[in-house]
């Protein structure tokens, strides 16, 4: 009996050390996640030249809002900007979700024979591409998606490692259930949306989330099949001209009056960066659960 007890004092004290040190290492690591952000928000509101001469700093030695008046200098197309990218967002994820959850459904569905072959493909494209100039000609002269939202929209709505993704998760959904719907006279589609689409949520918000960002974050197709005259572009190409374009700058009827050395290059690229990724940070928060929990599925069923 008192070995008995002895042995399970050992099991609970050793339980509490890893939980200590569980917590004090996961606590260490959010520390350091967020801390560069709050050093990023931090040197926002600060004077250049408080920048020059103390270097970054958690908060303002001398408070600013310089970099913010050239950013939102303005408004309209800082909302025309924020407006183009929340449309293109929205649409493209709930679009793209869509076709991928479709795509990674029928690529691990066993009575579809051509599988191995489009799975195949599909993994190919992460390998090799086809480079800029063909893309770029393809998009301008097959499909005359010149200074068109559609040139951004269409290449994100399928990602191959996202619907490899999904055919891991929904390859975790017993085949039985499939047969069995059939066997009622169900048809594909309505298994795919009434029973398949509600059993894979924590897949769909994670992969949901992964579209967003990279909608939310693109600029690349922007900058390429966008023209500058048109009234109003993507929020991060317009974030780019705003800290890349020295015309920009020279030019801005809030900095007309400032000494070059003057102006907030270090505190606006820190402003723009906190205008970028403040609704994201807002909205991880609603799918972090099922984002952790679609990860650990992922994981364990790879």
């Amino acid at each position: 009996m008192e070995t008995t007890m002895a042995r399970t004092r050992g099991q609970d004290g050793t339980s509490t050390f890893v939980r200590v040190f569980g917590y004090t290492v996961i606590s260490l690591f959010a520390l350091f996640c967020v801390v560069p952000f709050f050093l990023v928000l931090g040197t926002s509101f600060t004077a250049e030249k408080s920048i020059t001469l103390h270097g970054y700093n958690l908060w303002p030695r001398e408070f600013s809002l310089f970099a913010y008046d050239i950013v939102f200098q303005n408004p309209r197309l800082i909302t025309g900007a924020y407006v183009v990218t929340i449309c293109i967002t929205l649409v493209g994820t709930a679009v793209g979700l869509f076709i991928v959850a479709m795509t990674g459904y029928a690529l691990q569905r066993p009575d579809f024979r051509a599988r191995n072959t489009i799975s195949f493909l599909i993994y190919f494209t992460t390998l090799f591409q086809g480079g800029v100039v063909p893309f770029y000609i393809i998009m301008t002269t097959w499909f005359q998606l010149k200074d068109n939202y559609l040139s951004v929209l269409l290449p994100g709505l399928m990602t191959p490692f996202l619907i490899i993704m999904m055919k891991s998760f929904v390859r975790s959904i017993p085949h039985d259930i499939t047969e069995s719907a059939k066997m009622d006279g169900a048809g594909d589609f309505r298994i795919f949306l009434q029973l398949i689409l509600p059993m894979t949520t924590p897949a769909l918000a994670t992969i949901g989330l992964f579209i967003a960002i990279g909608y939310w974050n693109e600029w690349y197709n922007a900058m390429l099949f966008l023209s500058p005259n048109m009234d109003f572009r993507p929020l991060q190409l317009f974030l780019y001209n705003v800290v890349t374009s020295a015309d920009f700058v020279r030019n801005s009827s809030v900095a007309s009056n400032v000494q070059p050395q003057d102006m907030p290059m270090e505190s606006m690229k820190m402003a723009t960066a906190v205008v970028a990724t403040g609704p994201v940070i807002l909205f991880y928060p609603l799918v972090q659960r099922f984002f952790i929990k679609g990860i650990t599925v992922g994981a364990v069923k790879g």
